[in-house]
Formats: C-alpha cells, structure tokens, sequence
C-alpha cells in the first residue's frame, strides 16, 4: 500500500531538516505546557500559600500514575504506527488507531474511578500530612476529569505527529497549554477559588485539546482516519502497543512510587517545607525534562519508519544529532540552575525558610541533568525502534534500581557520619543520575547492531503475522 508525501519524506529528506520540522513543534508545545506548569505553581505558590505548594507536591505522583496508563497506550501506538507507516501499511495504522483509543478509554476509566473511590488514602500513602492534605484533595477532585481526557489527548496527539502532522499536534498542545494560563488567573484569584481554581481551569482547557484531537480523524483530508474495520478489538495490537508502551508506562509508575518514597524521607529529614522545595525542584527539572521529550517526539517518527524501512545509516544519524541536541539542552539547564538557585526558587515563593532550603535541593538535583538527557534519548530511541526490554530497564536504571536504595542507604551515612540527613536525600538524587546514565551507555553497546540494519532485515514476521490474521 503506497503512502503519500506526508510520510514519505521521513525516508528521503535530510535529517538534520526533518528533525527540525518534527522536533520544533514537539518543543515548543512542550515548553509551553512547561510555561503553563510553572505559571499554575506560582499562582498557587503566591495566591494560596507554602502549604498549597506542598499539598500540590504530594499529588504529583497520583497523576503520575495516571499519566503512566496515558503513555502505555499513547506512546506505545505512535511508535508502533510510525514502524507500521515504515512498511507503507496504511490499514494496519488505521487499525492502530481505533484499537488504542477504545484501550486508552477502557484503562483511564478505570484508573480515575479508582483513584476517586480510595483518594484519601492514597494521598496519606504518597506523604501527605494534616496540614497538606485538604489541599491535595481539593485540587484532585477538580483534577481528575482533566487526567481522564488528558490520557486521550496524549495519545491521539502523538498518533497525529506520527501520521506525518507534527504542526498540528503542537497547535493542539499549545493552544490548551495557552488557554490554561489565561483561565488561572481569573479561576484562582478573580473568581476567589483557589487550588481548586487552577484544577478547573487544566481540566477545561483539557476538554477543549481533546475534542480538537479526535476531530482531527474525522475530517476526510486527514491521511490517516476512523475507519469501520479499526474498531475491531486485536489483540495483536494491544501486545504490539503495550510492549513499546511498557517502558513510559513504568517510568511514569516507577516515579510516582519514588516520588512518595522521596516525600517521606523528605518528611523524615525536612518537614513539609522540604517536600515543598522538592516540588519546585520538581517543576524546573520537569521543564528541561519536558523539552528533552519534545526532541525525543521528533525523533521517533523519523527513527521508527527508518527502522522499519530498513535504513541504519539514517536511524543512526538521527540517534546522534538527537543525542547532541538534548545533552546540550541538559548543560545549559544545570549550568543556570546551579548559578542562580536561589532567584529561581525566589520566582515560586517569598517564603525565606523554602528558598534556604530549596536552593541547595535545586543544586543537588541539577547538576547532573546532561546525563539525564542522555539517558532519556536512550530510552525514547529503544521504544521508538520496538525495543522494549532495553527501553525499559534504561529508563528505570535511575529513578528505580539507583534511586530507591540511595535515598535511603545515602541519609543513613549522612546522619551516621554526623552530618545532614536532608543533604544525603539531595546526594542520592545526584548519584542515581550518574549510575544511571552509566547503565544506560553500556546498554546502548549491547544494541550498536541496530545501527547496521538493511532493507532486507526489516520485519517480515510482523507483516506476515498482520496478513494472517485479516
């Protein structure tokens, strides 16, 4: 089945130029959404208060687990669809389509309803305190429809950068990302609600980014559509989807999970303020984090047709140009946030107690952000080229096999050796980026061969697989 233009660049064109037309608006719609993060902590920092920053810390991990089911499907689909594209098969894309978004319903419905039904409890599991938690409540139960429509967004988003329109997959970000900014103020401040204000304000302009998004597959100009045959549920395609799926999915889970053993060291060593000043740390390091993906988002269309269509050279040109581009995106970061901390952490709070102490967290947290840029590329590079394994112990090598047992072995020795138990949480964030990235280089020369693929090479057993089971 033959592809039209819009797909078959990504096996002609200059990669230095395609990167740039794919990647740019995956940035910008992520730093934009970046922008929208930060200005909704500030409004809620300085409209609500210090114990609002933290209680909105403590729902982090909740909403990344959310998200986590969000990118299982989301991001295992785009990649599949763009290897799929790789084999110029049109219909199994638009089976692709269908099949993730009834799965895409069916997993957030569940995960929402039960987050709603056990709520409290999950946030006192996530280091909620007396003092924080009618916050945290508070902003989930606006949150919540938001996070539903929000895994949706995220998935036909990236199906619509994948079939060749990565213009328009900004435009929908950004455009939501845009109108959340407008809508706080007046929610939280004109309107007098609060936390609660900046919930309603996400989920509305969520809503709006959704109903652009399925829109998008209805219109008979789009190349790839809702087709009749696509609404079939395969059970092929989910095991496809979830396997690539698998490594977002449990980077997403595995950070909530650490995010709620950090808090309650945090809480050990620090109190409420340092879970307060993780949070903010949290917000710059999701910022730089978030463009790294946006580069990522450009490179894995382009990897995974070139993958697909058998053409190493091109997939290895893409890998280094995108490696390059988000190391130096993590240099620049560590390098501001280490000069400047303290008027960083000054832009969330006026509060003296959380700049003193989350300047040094904004340190220890950033200092190595070059190598977490490496080690993301890595693992959005595997899952981009159907290689889940690799992908998924890549990116679970920092937050979960280093991060885990160091903050709590690192405290130990601090507080042993007579100094700051808080300090040692700090430093354990800085050696899992190291040990991290150290994995995650010697995985990448286990998988060099992927680079010497030929046309004659590519999946002939995926297609064949596909075939007999029309």
């Amino acid at each position: 089945m033959e592809t039209t233009d819009r797909t078959k660049e990504l096996e002609t064109r200059d990669i230095g130029s395609l990167l740039w037309k794919y990647a740019l608006p995956a940035v910008i719609s992520q730093v934009i959404a970046s922008i929208y993060n930060i200005v909704d902590r500030i409004f809620i920092g300085r409209g609500v208060g210090a114990l609002a920053i933290a209680g909105l810390a403590i729902t982090f991990p909740l909403m990344n687990i959310i998200h986590a089911f969000g990118s299982l499907i989301g991001v295992g689909s785009a990649s599949r669809m763009s290897i799929v594209l790789g084999k110029k098969d049109k219909e199994w894309a638009e089976n692709i389509l269908g099949n993730s978004l009834i799965f895409t319903l069916i997993l957030s419905g569940v995960v929402v309803l039960f987050t709603y039904l056990f709520m409290n409890r999950i946030l006192m599991m996530f280091g909620a305190t007396a003092e924080t938690v009618a916050y945290a409540h508070e902003y989930m139960v606006w949150i919540l429809p938001g996070m539903f429509m929000i895994t949706i967004t995220f998935n036909l988003t990236g199906l619509i950068r994948a079939s060749g329109y990565p213009t328009k997959s900004m435009l929908i970000m950004a455009g939501g990302a845009i109108l959340n900014i407008i809508l706080d103020p007046i929610f939280i401040f004109a309107l007098g609600m609060g936390i609660k204000g900046a919930a309603i304000a996400s989920t509305i302009s969520i809503f709006c980014m959704t109903v652009v998004s399925v829109l998008h597959f209805v219109q008979p100009d789009s190349f790839i559509r809702f087709k009749s045959h696509a609404w079939k549920l395969r059970g092929y395609i989910f095991k496809n989807i979830t396997l690539i799926g698998m490594s977002p999915f449990l980077m997403n889970l595995a950070a909530a999970g650490v995010v709620a053993i950090l808090n309650r060291q945090l809480l050990r060593y620090g109190g409420d303020y340092a879970v307060g000043a993780y949070g903010i740390c949290n917000t710059y390091g999701n910022f730089l984090v978030l463009v790294i993906i946006g580069v990522c988002q450009g490179m894995q269309p382009i990897a995974g047709y070139n993958y697909g269509a058998g053409h190493g050279q091109r997939l290895k040109h893409v890998y280094i140009l995108t490696m390059w581009i988000c190391v130096a995106v993590g240099f620049v970061g560590s390098a501001v946030s280490c000069a400047f901390p303290r008027a960083l952490m000054r832009v969330f709070t006026t509060d003296t107690h959380l700049i003193e102490i989350g300047h040094v967290a904004l340190r220890y947290s950033m200092v190595m952000f070059p190598l977490i840029g490496f080690t993301i590329v890595n693992s959005n590079f595997f899952q981009s080229i159907d290689k889940p394994w690799v992908a998924i112990v890549t990116s679970l090598s920092r937050q979960v096999i280093f991060l885990v047992p160091m903050c709590y072995l690192i405290p130990y020795l601090f507080v042993n050796a007579g100094l700051d138990g808080l300090h040692g949480v700090w430093s354990s964030l800085t050696c899992s980026d190291v040990f991290g990235a150290i994995l995650a280089a010697v995985l990448l020369y286990t998988q060099r061969h992927v680079f010497s693929i030929q046309n004659d090479e590519t999946t002939n057993v995926e297609t064949q697989n596909f075939a007999s089971l029309q």
